[in-house]
């Protein structure tokens, strides 16, 4: 009897955030938030999408694996993985007016806190991150995990490094980082067939 395989299901591209709605939250976090909260919140986009970090691996970050000298991030990722993330110049500055502003640098205390002093856990992440995303786009899903897919494809469009790329994000696999550039090559034919007269 002939085996009979099961057909490849397609895999759902990512939703991406664009650039200018990216910026439009950090207007709204300055206008609606007191100074050294804003700096907290900005900080928190900065990392999710800059850097282009997991949820998760947001919430473990402590002061010391910030290395303001290098400009990178020693992350902890997924299966207790150690990855050095660098960090932008643009990215950079944002952190250390963060860090400066904050009153216990200690080195393992963490980065973001809550009003009561607690690290910030994912609940609280997604809850920021819905709420502004909201404000300034229809994009279906507004969760963090958002601001990293637009992270790895608006790197891609401007000609990065797939393996670079990888890198960054912490992939074991190079088929995980590719689907990036599907969307890449997806959001080309949209702006083809937008702007081409023969489309």
């Amino acid at each position: 009897m002939a085996k009979i395989s099961n057909p490849k299901l397609k895999r759902k591209l990512p939703n991406v955030l664009n650039l200018d709605s990216y910026l439009e939250i950090y207007k709204l976090i300055l206008k609606e938030n007191g100074s050294l909260e804003a700096k907290k919140m900005i900080a928190i986009f900065e990392l999710l999408y800059g850097c282009a970090l997991r949820v998760s691996e947001l919430c473990s970050l402590n002061i010391g694996q910030i290395d303001l000298h290098n400009e990178s991030i020693r992350v902890l990722g997924k299966g207790s993985k150690t990855r050095i993330v660098p960090i932008g110049s643009k990215s950079m500055l944002i952190i250390k007016d963060y860090l400066d502003s904050l009153q216990d640098k200690n080195y393992n205390s963490p980065l973001f806190f809550t009003d009561k002093g607690k690290r910030i856990n994912r609940f609280y992440v997604y809850s920021l991150v819905k709420k502004y995303i909201s404000q300034v786009s229809d994009i279906e899903k507004k969760s963090p995990h958002i601001l990293r897919h637009s992270a790895a494809t608006h790197m891609l469009d401007n000609d990065a490094d797939i393996m670079a790329v990888k890198e960054i994000l912490g992939h074991e696999n190079l088929s995980t980082t590719q689907i990036y550039t599907h969307v890449s090559i997806e959001r080309l034919k949209r702006s083809y067939k937008k702007a081409h007269p023969k489309s």
